[in-house]
């Protein structure tokens, strides 16, 4: 005969256990969730993450600094952390580079995805004396690929000037082929990215070329206030 005071004590055990399984199983289940969740969270913003790619001479690759991050481009990424905006700064500077060179360097580096072109050369162009033709036409042909390659990638381009000890025209011819290529091509101008910085020898090194940390902070002002808007 079956002792109804031991069943019922079975049964409320029996019905403790399921419970205690039921609230265990879903438990780890939500911890799971939120595990899975915040996981994938933290992998969103890297992948989220716009480029943008400074392509450009020494001035951009920040030649002569002990840190690399204290040049304009260094700078860019860190304004724009601090404004927790979702952007990655690619430098791809490469010193002694002129337009012929970035030129036939540009195929390769158009092979990671993009979303802002910030162009920077020339200047070494116009110390070699090369013809303002050329530094055009190879100007005009990176502007070109960067767009057949990223139709929808914001183009930017910093304008350069140099002193007229090549000649008056050539200073001017010179000049003016980046205002002539932004109108052209529609694209964001920096008018002069040395603006405040070229001749002052107080905020350029010894070589008189490149700027100092401090010379720097200036051109990334320079930079930014053009560009902020397309972020």
């Amino acid at each position: 005969m079956i002792d109804m005071r031991r069943f019922k004590t079975f049964l409320a055990l029996s019905f403790l256990a399921a419970a205690l399984f039921s609230c265990s199983g879903g438990k780890k289940e939500e911890s799971g969730q939120k595990a899975d969740s915040t996981h994938k969270e933290a992998k969103e913003p890297a992948a989220q993450k716009k480029i943008i790619v400074f392509f450009g001479n020494s001035l951009t690759a920040a030649y002569g600094l002990d840190d690399p991050s204290q040049g304009f481009a260094g700078l860019i990424q860190k304004r724009i952390d601090s404004l927790g905006l979702s952007y990655k700064v690619v430098n791809a500077g490469v010193s002694g580079e002129t337009t012929s060179g970035g030129n036939s360097r540009i195929d390769w580096l158009l092979k990671q995805p993009l979303d802002v072109f910030v162009l920077e050369l020339g200047g070494n162009d116009g110390l070699r004396g090369i013809p303002v033709s050329e530094t055009r036409k190879n100007l005009q042909e990176i502007l070109d690929k960067v767009k057949a390659k990223y139709p929808d990638a914001k183009r930017v381009l910093a304008g350069m000037q140099i002193p007229p000890n090549m000649g008056r025209k050539y200073a001017t011819e010179f000049k003016d082929v980046y205002a002539d290529l932004a109108k052209k091509n529609d694209v964001t101008l920096i008018p002069f990215l040395l603006e405040g910085v070229g001749g002052e020898s107080r905020l350029n090194q010894a070589d008189g070329i490149h700027p100092t940390a401090e010379g720097h902070k200036i051109l990334a002002e320079n930079v930014w206030i053009r560009i902020k808007d397309l972020l």
